[in-house]
């Protein structure tokens, strides 16, 4: 296998690694801070993804597109939290697990209802299609890499805004007491009303990314949720590093895996064999991750100590 090929997937993964974390960013603060088992983030996703396709196709704009992404995805968390999951906060986590799954199926026929159910398509912009060349000479699709970037940057932000900022400063406060900061004062409501809108836009944004590479479609966002738990176990609930060392560790695993996997079983059985066994075993391998890192640190590898 060519050092061109492996360069490129693990540039893939990293891609898909910074996608990710922007999904299980939101998701881990939710889950850090309200303690919410929030099945419904998927859907955020999905949302994210429509308004982007619905904003472009009026516009012709991607960035735009963008923009209506991340709005309209913290709208619907901002009002998912205030009439739905505000009542939850005191239930057990059955509770909140058939809330919110109630709320994937009403996110999905709303959807359907509005836009049909034949995929919609997202075309990258003009002025990041095509390839760049890399050093070694190596192309790879200049989206893709903006993409890498993006995540990245967008990584640093949030990691600057929970630990330099007095909002950070709250939310992190709230992840360790609750109670303590609702009597200094803090609108602990407020509080997590805001949470709950940048978790959903950030996942809004990441479906919208997404999209433009993908098909835009009623139920994208739930093979993207298995994936992004994954992450926050992996990473520690409620860190916002554990999610990124996480997402990326994910991206790389299951890009590399279905590429190299199948190669190294045909090292000892017959091309078919190995790629239906390298296929299954590759499938696996993200889960077979989570469970070496929790027999190791049970917490995940940035999460507090029980």
């Amino acid at each position: 296998m060519s050092a061109i090929l492996i360069v490129e997937q693990v540039l893939n993964g990293l891609q898909s690694g910074v996608m990710l974390f922007l999904m299980a960013a939101g998701l881990t603060l939710i889950f850090g801070v309200m303690g919410l088992i929030n099945l419904a983030h998927g859907s955020l996703y999905m949302v994210g993804a429509f308004a982007a396709a619905a904003v472009a196709g009026a516009t012709g704009s991607f960035v735009l597109a963008l923009g209506a992404a991340l709005v309209a995805a913290a709208l619907a968390g901002g009002i998912v939290e205030l009439v739905v999951i505000r009542r939850l906060y005191g239930r057990d986590h059955l509770d909140q697990v058939l809330a919110t799954f109630a709320l994937i199926l009403i996110f999905s026929e709303g959807t359907r209802w509005l836009f049909g159910s034949f995929p919609l398509y997202l075309d990258i912009p003009d002025w990041l299609a095509g390839p760049v060349t890399l050093p070694g000479g190596i192309q790879y699709p200049l989206y893709r890499l903006a993409l890498i970037v993006v995540g990245l940057v967008i990584a640093a932000g949030l990691g600057l805004l929970i630990s330099r900022t007095r909002i950070g400063i709250q939310i992190r406060a709230g992840e360790n007491d609750r109670e303590m900061i609702a009597a200094l004062g803090v609108d602990i409501s407020r509080l997590y009303t805001l949470v709950f809108a940048l978790g959903a836009g950030l996942a809004g944004l990441a479906g919208a990314l997404v999209g433009a590479i993908q098909s835009v479609q009623v139920g994208m966002g739930e093979p993207v949720l298995i994936s992004a738990f994954v992450v926050i176990v992996i990473g520690g609930i409620g860190s916002i590093k554990g999610a990124l060392v996480g997402a990326l560790m994910v991206g790389l695993t299951d890009t590399l895996g279905g590429i190299f996997l199948p190669e190294l079983f045909k090292l000892f059985t017959d091309p078919a064999k190995a790629t239906a066994t390298g296929s299954a075993f590759a499938s696996m391998a993200i889960y077979v991750l989570m469970a070496a890192v929790l027999v190791w640190r049970p917490t995940g590898l940035f999460g507090a100590r029980a």
